[in-house]
């Protein structure tokens, strides 16, 4: 799990009681050792993290609120603490937003409230350790911030799923977004407006999956 302030936390699944779809659900604070002003953003599912080769092998990306990137080996997190560690240094007005894990070849799309959306290869961003800053990943306009980030692997299958927060959708082929650099503006997924409101949720999907959106 990933905190708003940057920090890491562990869980296995079986340890998470399993409840009833009407069940009200337990406090993640009864479960791991989060500070109290803190709040879950993210989470990824990891295979073995005693697995050398699956660590070494793969990445966890974070992006922030105001589009900061950071990449890590998922070696780094691989010694669960009962405190959790340090993932990525969060600066003043910023806070963590989404992390994924990656394969070292995948690409990464970044969206925005104003309903922009950037590309770029994995290797834009180069590994760092679990205590550096991160790098811009995408160039914010005014009173804009980040509002998801996708990991696309398979291009053919994969397509890019935007919803606005006045519950329009729109799904589209991931190469209608051209490949920049890592930091430029983005190109527009979903023109906001008034009847739109702002863009809240990004999400890759194929013609297999089911959907839900709540409210």
């Amino acid at each position: 799990f990933f905190t708003e302030k940057g920090r890491c936390y562990w869980l296995r699944v079986f340890e998470i009681p399993e409840g009833s779809k009407t069940a009200k659900g337990r406090a993640v604070q009864n479960l791991i050792n989060i500070e109290p002003d803190d709040k879950i953003k993210a989470y990824i599912r990891t295979d073995d993290l005693k697995n050398t080769e699956y660590i070494n092998q793969m990445y966890v990306v974070m992006v922030t609120k105001n589009g900061i990137i950071k990449k890590t080996s998922l070696e780094a997190y691989s010694r669960p603490r009962v405190n959790g560690v340090n993932a990525i240094e969060i600066r003043e007005d910023d806070q963590l937003l989404a992390a994924k894990l990656t394969n070292g070849t995948s690409e990464i799309m970044i969206a925005t409230k104003g309903g922009k959306c950037i590309r770029f290869p994995e290797e834009k961003a180069r590994a760092v350790g679990r205590n550096s800053i991160g790098v811009r990943g995408i160039t914010l306009e005014d009173k804009d911030e980040v509002i998801g980030m996708i990991v696309v692997n398979d291009l053919e299958k994969e397509s890019v799923l935007v919803v606005s927060e006045r519950g329009y959708g729109k799904r589209t082929a991931v190469e209608d977004y051209r490949i920049t650099n890592r930091g430029g503006k983005g190109v527009i997924t979903l023109n906001i407006t008034d009847k739109t409101g702002d863009l809240i949720a990004i999400q890759s999907v194929t013609d297999e999956d089911g959907l839900m959106i709540i409210n």
